[in-house]
């Protein structure tokens, strides 16, 4: 088994420390372990080239324009039985850094989009894919703040796994946290997720469970969340009602207080069952997007040749010129 530690802190901070800490319990454990500070890795931006989404609904495989370590790093957590995410909390949320990951996920590496690339590859003749991007994997999350403003992060962190459709085992986050090295309890919380991530990732490996067809297989090890099939605490609430749409599955249905506690509960009214088989995290959901996408992209390919588009283009293009940026002037 190998476990992959990826810390966004800066170097030898709080959040390198306590990736450490949860690494030296998996390599305890007998897990073999790696180590990525990502600061040291070339990640550039997501420019929304849809080479990607293109590049698979077109069977070429998978593209990325951007040439730089995001594809190294994508390929080190496809080999890995469990990946653990360390992140800074700088407003409330996820650091920028983690959110051009989550980003550079997006569709070139959905596991909807690319079933959709292997019936390409078959009905061309051509090899499948590596079958390791179809193994399911365990994953879990650790967001460290010097505040208490940090009720963000953990949907910001869940949204990685989307993509994928990772199973995700704790999502946790610690506030007043900048001296968190000299804090027992949350250094025993680290090392408890390191134990669920390593045992989750051996359930894994023993019952060789993939992802297409592990979407009742719950490995969550967290606390109970108020969505019931995500375990998710962020919703959208739309102005006026008690409709609600948890902002991670993407499940719908209302909120209601129950024993004094919030619950997200299903509402036959508005969408029979939440329509579970459309969950994000779900393979039967995410093959629901992706057909979308693959039907999408190739109406907006065909729109390019169309001359009323082109001159529409060309009309609002002509409006004004981008600011040269500073750097780029002699």
């Amino acid at each position: 088994m190998k476990i992959l530690g990826v810390s966004l802190g800066t170097k030898n901070g709080n959040n390198d420390t306590m990736c450490r800490v949860a690494l030296e319990t998996c390599k305890e454990m007998g897990a073999e372990i790696e180590f990525i500070h990502l600061l040291d890795w070339d990640i550039q931006y997501c420019s929304g080239c849809v080479a990607c989404s293109r590049g698979l609904v077109m069977g070429k495989g998978m593209i990325c324009s951007r040439k730089d370590d995001f594809s190294t790093l994508y390929e080190k957590m496809i080999e890995a039985d469990g990946v653990l995410f360390v992140d800074p909390i700088f407003e409330s949320g996820a650091s920028g850094l983690y959110h051009v990951i989550t980003d550079r996920m997006g569709p070139g590496h959905d596991t909807g989009m690319l079933l959709g690339l292997q019936e390409a590859l078959a009905k061309q003749g051509k090899d499948p894919l590596n079958p390791r991007y179809f193994q399911q994997k365990a994953i879990s999350f650790i967001a460290i703040g010097g505040s208490d403003w940090a009720v963000r992060c953990e949907t910001d962190h869940a949204m990685l796994a989307v993509s994928p459709g990772w199973k995700i085992v704790d999502n946790d986050y610690f506030s007043w946290s900048k001296d968190v090295i000299m804090q027992d309890d949350k250094i025993a919380r680290v090392k408890e997720i390191a134990k669920n991530l390593v045992e989750a990732a051996q359930y894994i490996i023993d019952n060789h469970v993939m992802i297409p067809g592990s979407e009742d297989l719950d490995l969550w090890k967290g606390k109970e969340g108020a969505c019931p099939h995500c375990h998710g605490n962020a919703f959208y609430i739309f102005p006026g009602t008690t409709h609600a749409v948890c902002e991670y599955c993407g499940m719908e249905g209302h909120l209601e207080v129950v024993d004094g506690a919030t619950k997200f509960v299903f509402d036959e009214s508005i969408v029979p069952n939440g329509h579970i088989e459309h969950a994000h995290d779900l393979v039967s959901g995410k093959k629901a997007h992706g057909d979308d996408i693959f039907a999408n992209e190739s109406r907006l390919m065909n729109l390019f040749k169309d001359p009323e588009f082109k001159a529409r283009k060309a009309h609002y293009t002509a409006v004004c010129e981008p600011t040269t940026p500073p750097s780029k002037m002699k």
